[in-house]
């Protein structure tokens, strides 16, 4: 699969999110950060806000959603109008039932491991989900350096997901920007969450293409896709 990039309007003016939205409209998705001050202390954005976004842009949403008891909130951002939406694995009380429902009410699943979770024991859930998200940083606010000790968490986790034949999407977010995208893609990512990388740039629209360059040509060179 193509590499996709997801900006981060955490990264972004929020007095102004729909020019906000617009800026970076030759993006794959939209990144949107729901955080609730219990399961990270920082306090974003809700619901309302995400009906808003979907109205604003035709960028599909992405939401990642950093909020205790997601089970019972998350599928109401499909309901808002997100086309992915993304649970906390450490914070969920049934991850497969929940991915089931996401996906039936018309987004993609996707869950998340916060930097200290392993991969290993979620092996068997894969199947059931669209997408898996590798915080590289704690999560919790924008701005973050990057982990690179989770590189090899990422690699692990493209391995499993070629054993297992999947079309999985293998996202990363936290401290991703030119000088740590080309590692993260050579490491099995496919899909590129970036804040003040595309946002702090001049030109958003820009830093979206570059990013995307270089993570194409990362993933041309990677031993993952030519040894899958």
């Amino acid at each position: 699969m193509a590499p996709q990039i997801s900006p981060s309007i955490l990264s972004a003016d929020f007095a102004r999110l729909a020019e906000e939205a617009k800026a970076v409209e030759g993006a794959d998705w939209l990144h949107v950060d729901v955080m609730d001050n219990h399961f990270v202390p920082n306090l974003t954005l809700g619901v309302p806000v995400v009906e808003s976004l979907a109205r604003a842009t035709d960028t599909p949403l992405d939401c990642h959603l950093m909020i205790e008891a997601p089970d019972r909130w998350a599928p109401q951002y499909v309901e808002a109008g997100a086309g992915s939406v993304t649970f906390h694995v450490e914070a969920a009380t049934a991850p497969v039932r929940l991915a089931r429902e996401i996906r039936a009410k018309g987004a993609r699943a996707s869950m998340a491991l916060r930097p200290a979770t392993p991969i290993e024991p979620y092996e068997d859930l894969l199947p059931e989900l669209d997408m898996l998200l590798i915080m590289t940083v704690e999560p919790g606010f924008g701005g973050q350096a990057f982990l690179d000790i989770m590189l090899p968490k990422i690699r692990r986790t493209r391995e499993l997901i070629n054993k297992h034949g999947l079309e999985l999407w293998l996202q990363v977010d936290g401290g991703v920007s030119a000088s740590t995208i080309e590692q993260c893609a050579d490491a099995g990512a496919d899909v590129f969450v970036a804040g003040s990388a595309v946002y702090g740039a001049p030109d958003p629209t820009e830093a979206v293409r570059a990013l995307r360059k270089q993570a194409e040509a990362a993933a041309s060179r990677a031993s993952w896709l030519h040894d899958h």
